[in-house]
């Protein structure tokens, strides 16, 4: 089971607070690039994986959609979602995406914002995406990018079998759990290397579309200094994966 971080009082009294939820999409400095990767969503049925408040939800309706399922594991996020207007074409579930199971072929968009990196069976979750998709569907998803799920300092050195030259303990190839103090103590996220998430992409029956190591923009930048170093290390990955159409 994923870690539901969100549903801890201390952790989710900081995160209402931080601008991508108080502002929405607006908040999201990398949403304009995550929206030029999605594609038409007329008339579309879209499923929203880690959906939060419901932001893209929303949108995704105010775009055409036909219909929009949003799934989260935080019950707290979902309170929230629920508190705008109601749209009987938006439905929400509370699901964990470790262990999640999808009908075949009934969503044309799948959409995730910064929730994969949670996951430690992500490989699953890709391949229900793919039999969850229509022939021809996108998925479109963004991630913390590797270089900051990798450890941020090399305060953790160890000697190598000759005693000579040390290298970081958790360096940026070994994978697995990280455990970050962000908001709370003890959040634990999954790093991967860029390999990895294309290589998960491919074995789930994907053809990758669309790659971006997302930093600001000048304009950005001026707009909000401190978006300054995204151009050093960026701090998103986002992608899109096309199912086959037959």
């Amino acid at each position: 089971m994923a870690q539901n971080i969100y549903d801890d009082p201390a952790f989710f009294k900081e995160y209402i607070q931080l601008p991508r939820q108080v502002r929405g999409l607006d908040g999201a400095p990398e949403w304009p690039s995550l929206r030029s990767m999605l594609p038409e969503l007329r008339g579309s049925k879209v499923l929203d994986l880690g959906c939060g408040f419901g932001w893209t939800c929303r949108w995704a309706r105010a775009m055409g959609a036909a219909t929009v399922q949003g799934i989260d594991l935080s019950q707290n996020m979902l309170s929230k979602a629920r508190e705008f207007p109601e749209d009987p074409a938006i439905t929400y579930l509370r699901a964990d995406m470790d262990e999640l199971q999808l009908s075949t072929a009934i969503f044309d968009v799948v959409f995730s914002s910064l929730s994969f990196h949670y996951l430690t069976n992500l490989s699953g979750l890709l391949a229900e995406v793919n039999r969850a998709l229509t022939p021809g569907g996108s998925l479109v998803f963004s991630v913390e990018h590797p270089t900051q799920t990798a450890p941020r300092n090399n305060s953790n050195w160890i000697k190598d079998s000759r005693g000579g030259e040390v290298w970081p303990l958790e360096s940026y190839l070994r994978e697995g759990p990280r455990t970050t103090n962000w908001l709370a103590d003890g959040v634990v996220k999954q790093h991967r290397t860029m390999s990895t998430y294309i290589t998960m992409l491919l074995d789930a029956g994907f053809v990758l579309a669309a790659i971006d190591e997302w930093g600001a923009s000048e304009e950005q930048i001026m707009e909000s200094p401190r978006w300054e170093n995204t151009r050093d290390r960026p701090p998103f990955l986002l992608m899109k994966a096309v199912k086959p159409a037959i």
